[in-house]
This record gives structure tokens, sequence and C-alpha cells, in this order.
């Protein structure tokens, strides 16, 4: 079905209200803003002018007319249509909460610039047709020109519009990005990938996404590669999928759809998935990243993306929802969560979960912290932890963890340097590294590791290498080693590559430092990163991106700690993959490397949840038949009395690398130690082949 007949009945039954929106934003623009006074004038200007854009994008889209257009032409639109927030012209733009602060006032201007960022949502809603929520965001901004004629008004008022706006919308908003994730009908996405000549990259700019020069040499060189190759990559991401149900014990068979996330210009790759992910019995649901401030989460994308026209852009408005954030707003949104689901249960029970692309190699981001951008208040963060914990069980309801799996791997772009090519091809061989292998290499390791009480964990204290880590990891007791373990053999099925063992650390009597020179986290290079734990808690953390040791503070609180005040070691693992490490430290792109690949490149910690979460009550195995028991900590063991004590909504793996690791050490309870590692090599019988990968390097 064509886009413009999906949305068809829909759209006739909002013309009236847009097409009387746009008459009076055309008059805005056309008779300049003369009823609105300085500095005003000039941000309703804009965004008048932007307005006027969109309504000849969607026209066009309507009528058909973008097909016909020529590469260099799509080019120019996309440009225009971006232009304001490039790194070039953002400084000046409206969209910067410090120039509209600036300009507009420092409690007004950030409000304003919110709603320009939450407006400029309206090109991905004009090439997907979807003219109800360009009509709502135009009232919306009309309203709030209406205010300004005459006489400035009071920054509450504004406040209360958007406030509104977000809340009367929220069954909108909310309903659509639930219904887009489950709904295979929705085929705007999908279309693109199965119908496009994928050798003409007018293809890409179908989407309504940002296009750099990124995703046009993605989509070019995958063209250039062999079909094997590309059957290959996507095997390894749909096998993977399979071998995950497999392995949990979950029977695939009984789900109808997969969900796919992937980052524009691997169409080829994707194409290939999708077929096989059919042939598997599973319709695959392609989604969009989230567009609205109500379903979008901080620093994270879920669903298919282009490379961001400017990380500093979506930096500032990370926390855009603290326009309207209270308690009325949570419970609204709950409500209307609980409705969405159950409107669209049967497809939420089709549902088997994720399968995610991701990439790797773009230039490191040291965001520049805004005083001006908006940012949740104490209340605010409390609130945001609470819809988290009291919308899990929501979902939970209707996809049921215990009945779902997913699959993540990724490929690097060529941001990553003139190796790209040379580094793609080893991607896929580290992807595709011998399952069997690990497998039984790990479970050595576990071995030794299921004798202990804790596990020591050092940093490399030699020349430039140096790393103050120092930590004691408490294990969970084994009541019977012959039937249960503490940790998990992963090899090769949700997290691609192969390549850890892991587990859920006891927090009484987990203690000391972690610490890191150089990591990337999410989209953020934190230096000489350090965090301290106080029975298993984080007790104090500190970092160098700032000369003001308290911004670098702030930086880890919002994006480490996801703005509590302090998170549980949830996970403890030991990655085994001394082949991607290799591949790193030979080409020089250790910090540009995914959390996915570098988990895999030495031992890590994840604060936040458990492994598990949601899922404790799922008896897990391991290929020898040990059950691992340890699901849960002290903290999650809370969800039995209060479920909002229990969860913090996130999980952030801190990976020390082979070249900081001194040694890894298994402590029994009568005192005696077995090394896994020892300077950062692999000593356990049976492991040594792992320390082939690392021969020539430092130490």
């Amino acid at each position: 079905m064509k886009i413009q007949e999906l949305w068809a009945d829909e759209n006739t039954q909002i013309m009236e209200r847009y097409d009387l929106a746009m008459e009076r934003i055309r008059l805005i623009a056309e008779d300049g803003t003369g009823q609105v006074s300085e500095p005003f004038d000039a941000y309703f200007l804009k965004m008048a002018l932007f307005v006027g854009q969109i309504e000849e994008l969607a026209r066009r889209q309507m009528r058909e007319e973008l097909e016909d257009c020529s590469l260099k032409e799509l080019k120019l639109q996309n440009q225009s249509l971006y232009q304001d927030i490039l790194p070039e012209n953002y400084e000046k733009s409206f969209a910067n909460p410090a120039y509209a602060a600036a300009e507009l006032g420092k409690e007004m201007g950030p409000l304003l610039a919110a709603f320009y960022a939450q407006l400029r949502g309206c090109i991905v809603f004009a090439f997907e047709c979807r003219l109800k929520d360009i009509t709502i965001l135009c009232e919306t901004l009309i309203e709030i020109y209406n205010r300004f004629e005459e006489e400035v008004p009071p920054v509450e008022a504004v406040r209360d519009i958007l406030y509104w706006f977000y809340s009367d919308y929220t069954d909108v908003m909310l309903p659509f990005r639930i219904r887009e994730q489950l709904d295979p009908s929705l085929t705007f996405a999908k279309d693109i990938i199965m119908e496009s000549d994928l050798s003409d990259l007018r293809y890409l700019y179908r989407y309504g996404e940002y296009i750099s020069d990124t995703e046009l040499q993605v989509a070019a060189f995958l063209n250039g590669l062999p079909e094997e190759t590309v059957e290959k990559m996507a095997s390894t991401y749909t096998e993977g999928y399979r071998k995950g149900f497999q392995v949990m014990g979950i029977d695939l068979s009984r789900k109808r759809t997969v969900g796919v996330r992937y980052e524009l210009g691997f169409e080829r790759m994707i194409r290939a998935a999708l077929r096989q992910f059919r042939k598997m019995g599973l319709e695959p649901v392609v989604y969009r990243a989230a567009v609205w401030s109500v379903t979008e989460t901080p620093g994270r994308k879920s669903g298919y993306h282009s490379t961001s026209p400017n990380r500093q852009y979506e930096y500032d408005h990370r926390y855009d929802q603290a326009v309207y954030l209270d308690k009325a707003f949570k419970e609204r949104k709950l409500s209307v969560l609980r409705t969405a689901y159950e409107t669209w249960k049967k497809e939420a029970a089709d549902f088997a979960g994720p399968a995610v692309a991701e990439t790797f190699g773009q230039d490191p981001f040291v965001p520049v912290n805004r005083p001006e951008a908006l940012s949740f208040s104490k209340k605010q963060e409390a609130l945001s932890i609470a819809y988290t914990n009291e919308s899990m069980p929501v979902v939970n309801q209707y996809i049921p963890k215990e009945e779902t799996s997913f699959t993540i791997i990724a490929f690097p772009v060529p941001p990553i340097g003139e190796r790209f090519q040379e580094i793609f091809a080893e991607t896929i061989r580290i992807n595709t590294l011998d399952y069997e292998m690990y497998q039984e290499i790990q479970q050595r390791i576990i071995k030794v590791l299921d004798e202990a009480a804790y596990v020591r964990v050092t940093g490399r204290h030699k020349s430039q290498q140096e790393n103050q880590t120092e930590l004691q990891i408490a294990l969970h007791s084994l009541k019977d080693r012959e039937k249960e373990t503490n940790f998990e053999n992963c090899v090769a099925d949700v997290n691609i590559p192969v390549g850890e063992v892991f587990t859920s650390p006891r927090l009484s009597g987990t203690e000391g430092l972690l610490h890191v020179k150089k990591v990337y986290l999410g989209n953020i290079q934190f230096k000489n990163l350090k965090i301290w734990f106080q029975d298993g808690m984080v007790k104090e953390y500190s970092c160098d991106n700032f000369e003001d040791a308290e911004e670098g503070r702030k930086l880890i609180r919002q994006e480490i700690l996801k703005n509590h005040d302090t998170l549980p070691m949830g996970e403890f693992a030991i990655g085994t993959n001394t082949a991607a490490y290799a591949m790193a430290e030979r080409y020089g792109i250790g910090e540009k490397l995914p959390i996915l690949i570098a988990e895999k490149m030495g031992p890590h910690f994840a604060v936040g949840d458990t492994c598990y979460s949601w899922s404790e009550d799922s008896p897990m195995y391991n290929p020898d038949g040990k059950e691992v028991i340890a699901r849960d900590n002290e903290v999650s063991i809370l969800r039995k009395e209060d479920v909002s004590k229990a969860y913090f909504g996130c999980h952030l793996d801190i990976t020390v690398p082979y070249s900081e690791l001194g040694d890894i050490v298994a402590v029994r309870t009568d005192g005696t130690e077995e090394y896994v590692i020892r300077d950062g090599r692999f000593v356990v019988e049976g492991t040594e082949i792992l320390n082939k990968a690392l021969e020539g390097m430092e130490g």
C-alpha cells in the first residue's frame, strides 16, 4: 500500500484544519510579523518560513513528484531542510538554546528553542504523509504566535501552551509509537528497502532523514560487495537472532514478527536479512527512531536513523521533556500506554523482539554543557525513573520478556579512517569467529570462576598504560556446583561478536575503583573516567572531560548514571575476544568501537540493572546444562516487595581494555587464588590460544 493511501482517511478528516493552519502561517511569512515585537518577530518569521518548506514538501510527496527528482535536486532539498541545525549554522539558530536565550530571553528562549526542535519533526511527517501530526504542531505554533501579538506574554503562559499541547496529544503521539513498533502493515521503510533500485542512491532521500556523505558512501560500498558477502553479513545477524531463542529455550515458532533497527546506508544487507527473517516465519517490522519528544529516550535512538546532522543539537535537546514532565503528565502517559497496548495486544503477542544493526567509527563527540539547555529538576528525575519502573510491567504484560529475545551486530562506517574497507572486512571476520571454540574456552574460565568467593581485578601499572583499577567482585554462593553456575557462557547469539562470560555480582562485598583512561560510551568520549564502588553501589565518580571537575561529574551523572544518585554494579564480565582487540590496536580504532565490541575486549562492568532485569525468575542454562543462578542482586530482589525500588531502567557497560589490564584473580573461600588473566594475558589451561592475537603487543 502506498503511504498516501495508508493515511488517506485520516488526512481527509484533518484537511480542513490543515489548510486553515497553513493559510494562517502563510500570512505570517508573507506579511511579516508586524504584530509581534522584536526580537520575537525574527523567531516567528523563521518558523513560518520553515513551515512553508514543509507544506511544499508534503504537497510534492502526496503527488509523488519527488520520485522524478534528480540526485542533485534531492541533495539540495535535504540540505535545505536540515541546514539550520548543521554545525556551521547552529550557533545562530533558534534551535540552539544558548542563542535562543541570548536573543529571546534566558527563560523564554529555551522554551521556544525546544518547540522549534519539535516542530522540525514535520520533516519526517511530511515524507510519511502524516498531515495530522503536522497540523497539531502548526496549530500550536499559531497559538503561541497569537499570545505574542500586541505584547510579550509571561513565560508561564508559553509553558502552559506547550504543557497542554503535549498532555492533550499524548494519546496521538504514544499510541502511534507503540503501533509502529508492532504493526507489520506500516511499510514505509520496508517498501523503500524491498522495492527500490539500491544502485540508484536517490532511494536514501525517500526516508526524510538527514543524508550525509556517510550514508552515500556506505550504500555505494555495499553495492560493490559480492552477493555472498552480503548474504553472510545478513545471515550472521539473523542466525544470531534465531540462536538467541534456541539458547534461551524459547519457542520462536510461536512468534510472527521481528523488530528491525538499522542505520541508513545498509539497505542491501537489511534487504537480505528481511528475506531471511521471512524464511523463519517472521514478518519484519521496520520502524523509525522516535520523533515526538514524548516518546524519545534521552541519549538513545531506537529504530532506523541516519547520521546525526549535529550531535551537539541532539545533546542540547535530550531533556526537552522538562517542559511538561510532572506527576499528572506521568500518570496520563501511563494511562495512554496501557490503552495503546490493549489496542495492539494481538500484535504485541506476535512480537519476538528486536534485531539491531549498529554502526561505529564516527569521530568521538565531546559535548558542550550549555546551561541554557533544558534539564530535569530533581523532582522530574524521580518522575522519569518512576515512569520507567511503572511502564515496564505494562510492557511486560503484553510482551513478556521470557517469550522474547534479541540480537545486536555492528559494522564500521567510512569516518573510521582511510582503511575503512580493510576494517569492514576484518569486522565481518570478527563477527563470524568459531562459535564452538569460544564456547569451550569460556567454559574453562567459568569452571575456575565458579570456585571463587570473589574476583580481584587490577589495572596495569606500567609505563603509559597505567590504570588504577582495583576492584573486588563478590560472587553468589553456589549450593551445588554440579548443577549451578554464576557465569553465563555468551557466544555469538544475542550479542555479536562472540566472547564473554558474565554474571550479576553480589553487591555486598563488591568494592573499589574502576578506572579507564579513555572510553567511548554511547555518543560521548569520556577521558580518565573513574568510578568508586562501595557494597556494589556507585559512591563517587570523576572524569577529565572539562577543566571544571563539577562539570565532569554532571556529565557522568547524566550520561552514565542516567540522573540517578547512585547505581549498582549490575554486571561483571570477562571479554575473551582478543581478535577484536587486536583489530582495534592494528588500526588504531579502539576509542571508536561500540560497547557491543568493546565489552568483548577485556573485563567490563555495567552500572544499572542486572543482565536479567524483568526476567530474573526465568531459568537460564549454559550449554553444559548448568543453571545460571546469579540473576538477581540485593537491589533487583526488592521487586518482590516494591518494584519501584528494584529497577533503574539503564544498563551501561564500561570496559577495561587488555592494554590497561593487569590481573584477574579468582579467590576461593579458603584464601587460595587462581589467575584467570595475569599481566593482561589468559593463563587458565586451555585458554592460551586467546593470547595468540595479542602477540607482539606491549606486555
